[in-house]
């Protein structure tokens, strides 16, 4: 007998831990690269332009941002576990194009193999641990994820600069993907179980059928310009990346310009990750109690603040404080933006939303390299690292402006009551009205001023609603559609919504006079009395109105 579905970290810790190490895996692969990649490229292939040294870094962020986005697509159809295997196989080649690369176009080409891979493993590693936290937790899950990536970015990074150092810049340091590579295949195929059927209990409990009908195109234009979180989270996704790119192969020059050892490098490219990784384990979780934005924009310029202390630095002292302030910069912004875009997708999309930031966000790393490099070539290092920074500080301007908090939850406050009684209704100043039901349900009879929105078309319309105003679903007898609809609207992040106890039989019934005046009424029977304050089918006229349509 199969045990039931439960949702939490806690309760799926088993698989939840067992993701959270494979991710290390995933992370560990980029760091090998970190802290000797652009060493190789002037030691062992004369390159000389930061442009073309940053190459590497543009070829890995495309194929990464592309592959994230299918990968999110690909795991709602052909299931995570399959995404995450494939995203190892692709990495295979990888160490060994590192160790043995003839020339340059090589380590391009080992770079889009594991821009592919990264999107594949980390995206749908990211999504299982989604899957199985369920709303309550998503903070602290995306920090836990975050944290196992980065900080083995940053021992990964350590420990092939020191093996550079003591050795030499290539084959040794790259042993050691081949074994990242056979442990996390390993993992993946023999251990990690598939989540798509918390996916399926999670819709269930969110009661939100209208969310099916949305397309990729759909998914992919609210995440990209239409819904101001989801954009907000998106651009913000994008210039944190812009200055990680920057940071991984700029800083690198930035340091040996300052004649730092290759030791010194490697110990400053571990230093931003592990702070990043180690804060993570506090930030993501802090953000499910305090919210996501303040956490987001205090990172974004925080992060700005760190790259100006290494722009402005000459020494190992400074390059490390600035590191260690973006590294904490980094870690109040990256699990609480995946979080936010948990908070705001609806579990049917959520793996697409997913995909769609991942795709932006990791577009971050070319447009980064590639901004820093022509203007690196044409001004200098310290002119590349200010303009990163102040783009950062900008990008956490939007986010102060447009973007709205998208945590709902206030453990302090009083769940919301299921429904709103039709006294209490007619007490309520502004409260909109929405009918539910099909729109010749709508024509027969419903309550006074209330707008015809279908339960299918909900999600679709819910730009014509205000977050600020008190939303009243209702339907024919209350229970059914209007509670469904009034799940759906505070998924979608109006909090205050509620169905409308009884449903318009309720409100007819309380117009005659059939129902006490008293909040919390019981449901009214099914007899539906016509009353003079109520719209009638066609040939009747509508009753004549001060209110504007929708409220009252």
């Amino acid at each position: 007998m199969s045990q039931p579905i439960r949702l939490g970290v806690r309760e799926n810790w088993a698989q939840f831990s067992l993701l959270v190490l494979v991710n290390a895996f995933v992370g560990a692969m980029v760091g090998m690269e970190r802290s000797i990649l652009p060493a190789i490229a002037e030691a062992d292939f004369h390159l000389a332009a930061r442009t073309a040294i940053l190459s590497f870094i543009v070829v890995f962020g495309v194929t990464k941002a592309l592959t994230n986005y299918f990968a999110g697509r690909w795991s709602d159809r052909f299931g995570r576990k399959r995404v995450l295997v494939a995203g190892w196989l692709v990495a295979a080649p990888v160490p060994f194009l590192l160790m043995w690369a003839p020339s340059w176009s090589w380590i391009l080409a080992a770079n889009v193999l594991l821009g592919v891979s990264q999107g594949l493993t980390w995206s749908t590693a990211v999504i299982m641990k989604i899957d199985l936290a369920g709303p309550e937790s998503r903070g602290l899950a995306m920090g836990l994820n975050e944290f196992a990536g980065y900080f083995a970015v940053a021992l990964s990074a350590l420990a092939t600069g020191f093996i550079a150092s003591e050795i030499g810049l290539r084959p040794e340091p790259f042993y050691l993907g081949v074994g990242f590579v056979v442990l996390g295949t390993a993992l993946s195929v023999l251990a990690v179980r598939e989540t798509r059927h918390h996916v399926a209990h999670e819709s269930k409990l969110a009661g939100a059928a209208a969310y099916d009908t949305l397309s990729p195109r759909e998914v992919l234009t609210r995440t990209t310009f239409t819904d101001p979180d989801l954009s907000s989270v998106s651009q913000a996704g994008m210039v944190n990346n812009l200055n990680d790119g920057m940071a991984w192969g700029l800083f690198p020059l930035v340091f040996a310009a300052a004649h730092l050892s290759i030791a010194e490098i490697g110990a400053l490219a571990a230093v931003y990750p592990a702070v990043w990784g180690l804060a993570q384990l506090v930030t993501g979780a802090w953000s499910d109690r305090v919210g996501r934005k303040r956490l987001i924009v205090a990172g974004m310029w925080i992060q700005a603040a760190g790259i100006v202390v290494i722009a402005l630095g000459a020494t190992f002292a400074a390059f490390a404080a600035g590191a260690v302030l973006l590294g904490l910069g980094t870690a109040l912004v990256y699990p609480t933006l995946l979080a936010a875009i948990g908070d705001v997708a609806h579990p049917s999309w959520r793996a697409s939303a997913v995909g769609v930031y991942r795709l932006w966000r990791d577009m971050g790393y070319a447009v980064g390299a590639l901004l820093a490099g022509v203007v690196a070539d044409a001004f200098g290092l310290s002119a590349a690292t200010l303009t990163i920074a102040a783009l950062t500080f900008a990008s956490g301007v939007v986010v102060a402006v447009r973007m709205r908090e998208t945590l709902r939850r206030d453990p302090a406050e009083p769940a919301t009551p299921p429904c709103i009684a039709p006294d209490a209704l007619a007490r309520t100043p502004g409260a909109v009205v929405i009918d539910v039901r099909s729109p010749d349900e709508y024509a027969a009879g419903h309550v006074e001023g209330a707008i015809n929105i279908p339960l299918d078309a909900l999600a679709m319309r819910r730009a014509e609603l205000s977050r600020d105003a008190v939303l009243v679903t209702a339907c024919g007898e209350g229970g059914g559609r209007s509670e469904r609809g009034a799940a759906l609207l505070r998924e979608l992040g109006f909090a205050s919504a509620r169905s409308l106890c009884g449903g318009t039989a309720a409100w007819f019934a309380r117009q005659s006079g059939a129902l006490p005046a008293r909040d919390g009424a019981e449901p009214p029977p099914r007899a539906r009395p016509i009353a003079p304050h109520v719209a009638r089918g066609p040939g009747s006229p509508a009753p004549r109105s001060s209110r504007p349509r929708g409220a009252w």
